[in-house]
């Protein structure tokens, strides 16, 4: 089984979860989108393969937003609208969630606050997404879209949802210590310095917290593979396996 892993940026990688693709036995290729030398410049032109060339699409977060919407994030839309209408399963992990509900008709803008740290959400699923604690890292929020199922959400945004074989999150169960102090280095010790938040001491619970982040994700992304990517019935928003 092949999987397409969209990675955005060059400070990013697939973390725990691609570490759970691999396990299940999915072949990962990675598409880098923005290279690094385009970091402040992004918008590039990127080719990207027919969704039909994979059993599964996980598309990963980004420092900029889906409303920038400029050749390749149009392109990234068309390939997620391509791959639900065929019945791939898609998991979309902030920017990336925020890219599958675009994709299908919802809207993405700016979120009432920037969410950077610790959260629990309130689930309808537990079994599915669980409430965490999950990182956040976003200033955007999305608005479902048509036919979707909300899972879970707290006070600032929605925080997952359902559409066919499909799963967007808004918060991140890849993130790694490295990572996290890669986007402070570039960028994000701004945002944490507006909002009080010491980049240091995040980085410190993430790598103290690292086995249960580990596990969270591979509940997370087993879920996902078992009751949402293999549920059977059309791409008509509720997966079969919640239509009763």
């Amino acid at each position: 089984m092949r999987a397409l892993v969209i990675v955005h940026d060059h400070l990013s990688t697939a973390g725990h979860v691609g570490e759970r693709l691999a396990e299940r036995g999915y072949e990962l290729d990675e598409l880098h989108v923005v290279p690094a030398e385009r970091y402040t410049n992004p918008d590039v032109d990127t080719a990207f393969p027919p969704a039909g060339n994979y059993g599964l699409i996980l598309t990963l977060g980004s420092p900029w937003s889906v409303t920038r919407r400029n050749a390749w994030i149009e392109a990234e839309l068309a390939l997620l609208r391509s791959a639900h209408d065929a019945g791939i399963p898609v998991l979309g992990i902030c920017f990336g969630g925020q890219m599958l509900a675009a994709a299908l008709g919802g809207e993405v803008a700016v979120a009432p606050r920037f969410e950077l740290g610790w959260s629990r959400i309130a689930t309808d699923d537990p079994e599915l997404v669980g409430p965490g604690p999950w990182f956040q890292f976003h200033g955007d929020r999305w608005t479902p879209p048509p036919g979707a199922r909300e899972v879970a959400r707290n006070a600032y945004a929605s925080q997952a949802f359902v559409c066919g074989r499909s799963l967007g999150l808004q918060f991140h169960p890849e993130l790694t210590p490295e990572v996290l102090r890669a986007w402070f280095d570039h960028g994000g010790e701004e945002v944490a310095a507006g909002l009080g938040v010491d980049p240091d001491r995040l980085v410190a619970e993430l790598r103290a917290e690292l086995p249960s982040v580990r596990e969270r994700a591979r509940i997370l992304v087993d879920a996902f593979l078992d009751r949402v990517a293999a549920a059977e019935g059309p791409n008509d928003g509720t997966p079969a396996h919640m239509s009763a």
